[in-house]
């Protein structure tokens, strides 16, 4: 079995065509999504529409969620854009996402931590900087899910592979369209990244499960310009540089 995950594309329409193109020819057997699908100053509306069309299955990322659930006055600038131009129907079909998905008896999806869509599951920022977590709290984080054989998770937007002894491999496939984002407030407590565009393959072979982690170059000139274009301050520098202005 060949799985490409891919997670956190938050509207950027540009990083999520080079990483379909890519996908295709790899030829896994099925794609998952897990979430935080639009809110970005990007393509929110063309960005639903692609992952429509190609039937690609997604957990509901806490961004999606947030479009329904938070009053105007507590949604970021991203979430504002991306609610003002999808709308009601696409705001509650996001809403409307599964929290987990159980892609096999082996394989579990989440966003965030099973319980939690917007807590890390392998990092900490209680420094100020995000940080990886120390395995008693990933352990705590995991609670039922320690039973799965894999976890995939995002949120992060921290591409990393873990294999916690005695309980599941975890794989956070990193940001498909997004490095960072110019709206995060720990701003520059994030750690310096790339722009590229990322998401991972898991591969499960004679019993036993790996994968790869890729990350891609496309046009991020072109998404910068459309954030900017938009009134997106300082997306310039999170898109093309992976770093928060």
């Amino acid at each position: 079995m060949r799985l490409a995950v891919i997670s956190d594309i938050h509207g950027n329409l540009a990083a999520l065509e080079a990483v379909l193109d890519d996908i295709a020819e790899r030829s896994p057997d099925a794609i998952i999504n897990l979430g935080d699908c639009v809110s970005g100053p990007l393509w929110p509306k063309e960005t639903m529409e692609l992952l429509e069309a190609r039937g690609i299955p997604s957990v509901r990322g806490n961004h999606d969620r947030f479009l329904r659930d938070h009053p105007e006055e507590r949604l970021g600038p991203s979430d504002r854009y991306a609610k003002a131009v999808l709308g009601e129907s696409w705001v509650q079909r996001l809403y409307d996402l599964p929290k987990t998905i159980d892609v096999d008896s082996e394989v579990y999806a989440i966003h965030g931590t099973p319980t939690d869509d917007a807590t890390y599951l392998l990092e900490d920022t209680d420094s100020g900087r995000m940080a990886p977590s120390s395995r008693e709290t990933v352990i705590a984080r995991l609670g039922a899910a320690m039973n799965r054989t894999v976890v995939l998770c995002g949120h992060s937007h921290r591409q990393s592979m873990t294999q916690i002894p005695g309980g599941p491999l975890i794989l956070n496939p990193g940001s498909a369209g997004m490095p960072v984002s110019a709206d995060n407030s720990m701003k520059s407590g994030l750690e310096f990244r790339s722009p590229h565009a990322r998401y991972g393959i898991l591969t499960r072979r004679r019993g036993q499960w790996g994968a790869e982690l890729l990350a891609l170059p496309y046009d991020w000139d072109r998404a910068a310009a459309q954030a900017e274009a938009l009134g997106g301050a300082g997306w310039r520098e999170a898109l093309t540089a992976g770093t928060v202005p």
